[in-house]
């Protein structure tokens, strides 16, 4: 490496990126040992959850709101379709779509995930000011936004 060539922790704000990524793979696995009792991981409450507020969704919506390919959802569909947690039914007016439903067991087992996991987001920020979180919040919604807008261009 040449000597002007800066190193990504020399970056003033290689901090915040790190930071970042490290809030997020700890979030993930808190929320993944918390859930542990009721048998889903994290991919599975991301998509009980669409599917609560959003019933009827699409395969096809559902992939693009969970930013997922459509192989990582032709994995856990089946999985969640055969523990009877959601249903799968033709869209009665394209023949093409499915449409996604939760079943009354996994309409319960959603609303005790989102207890679980409103519980944890409680334990862990009620140190945090509002403010703050609100704050931290958009921070993130623009970082969120930037990516994804560099994402577009990319692809």
């Amino acid at each position: 490496m040449n000597k002007n060539q800066s190193l990504p922790w020399d970056h003033p704000r290689f901090r915040s990126w790190i930071a970042v990524g490290r809030a997020c793979q700890m979030m993930q696995m808190a929320l993944g040992r918390a859930l542990a009792p009721l048998d889903i991981k994290t991919p599975h409450l991301d998509i009980l959850i669409n599917l609560y507020r959003h019933e009827g969704i699409s395969q096809q919506e559902l992939a693009r709101k969970l930013l997922v390919g459509r192989s990582n959802m032709s994995m856990l569909l089946p999985q969640m379709e055969k523990r009877g947690l959601i249903a799968r039914r033709d869209d009665p007016k394209d023949k093409r779509v499915l449409r996604l439903f939760l079943t009354e067991q996994g309409r319960n087992v959603t609303e005790r995930a989102m207890t679980i996991q409103t519980d944890l987001i409680e334990r862990t920020l009620s140190v945090t000011p509002i403010d703050q979180c609100l704050a931290m919040a958009e921070s993130m919604e623009l970082l969120i936004a930037r990516l994804q807008a560099e994402e577009e261009t990319a692809g």
